[in-house]
């Protein structure tokens, strides 16, 4: 219970401060945060929680990670399902504090809220087809982050680093694309307050990083066969 509380927290703290940074800050141009801002935002979860909660519960904070590290033999399937339903009831969570926090100013119109699409709904105007590259593509390389900063053999104490940084990258390349997901319950967080669209592609944003993590999962088993120590 423990490890799925520290969950809930950590995926709300995500939620909280990656899209809270979207919705609340980058609205006003003058604040100057940009694409660059919110990119460094989710990072910055991520390394803040992953030395606050990875030794409780290993912070993934994301059902692609739990997915991911289950496949690549380094997660208990007994704990996957309860690990996904922690990572999304935070998300909507943190979703819901940012909206009572968003609609507390006058004239708020919920719009997008930080929500991730394709086609019309894609910051870009990128394709279906983009999306769903791009977001499997970025989730099999998170996870080959994760995995490969968290393995025995790595540099101690840097994994919140490399992986913070990475999401960070990932923001950089993606949030053109799909608003950048590779979080399945980031997606359904804010999907659910935005509806309309945002609920009819949600599909996209769990199919596509499951994809992902599952590709990174087998990839990395083959890459480093050896066992932990």
């Amino acid at each position: 219970m423990k490890k799925l509380v520290a969950e809930f927290i950590g995926t709300l703290w995500l939620v909280l401060g990656g899209c809270g940074s979207a919705v609340l800050a980058a609205a006003f141009p003058e604040l100057g945060i940009g694409f660059m801002g919110v990119s460094l935002a989710f990072g910055l979860t991520v390394v803040t929680m992953a030395y606050a909660i990875g030794h409780i519960s290993g912070c993934h904070l994301n059902p692609a990670v739990s997915i991911g590290l289950w496949i690549g033999g380094r997660f208990n399937s007994k704990e996957l399902v309860p690990y996904i339903i922690a990572q999304v009831l935070g998300g909507i969570a943190g979703a819901g504090i940012l909206y009572l926090i968003a609609s507390g100013k006058s004239g708020f119109e919920i719009g997008g809220f930080a929500s991730n699409g394709y086609g019309e709904y894609s910051p870009g105007g990128y394709s279906m087809l983009a999306a769903l590259v791009c977001e499997i593509v970025m989730t099999f390389l998170f996870l080959i982050i994760i995995l490969g900063s968290t393995h025995s053999k790595a540099p101690a104490g840097f994994a919140g680093l490399a992986i913070g940084l990475g999401l960070v990258l990932i923001h950089l390349i993606s949030i053109p694309v799909t608003n950048t997901s590779v979080n399945p319950a980031r997606s359904t967080s804010q999907a659910l307050f935005a509806g309309g669209a945002a609920l009819q592609q949600l599909w996209l944003f769990w199919v596509a990083p499951i994809i992902g993590a599952i590709l990174a999962g087998v990839v990395y088993k083959y890459l480093s066969p050896e066992a932990e120590d």
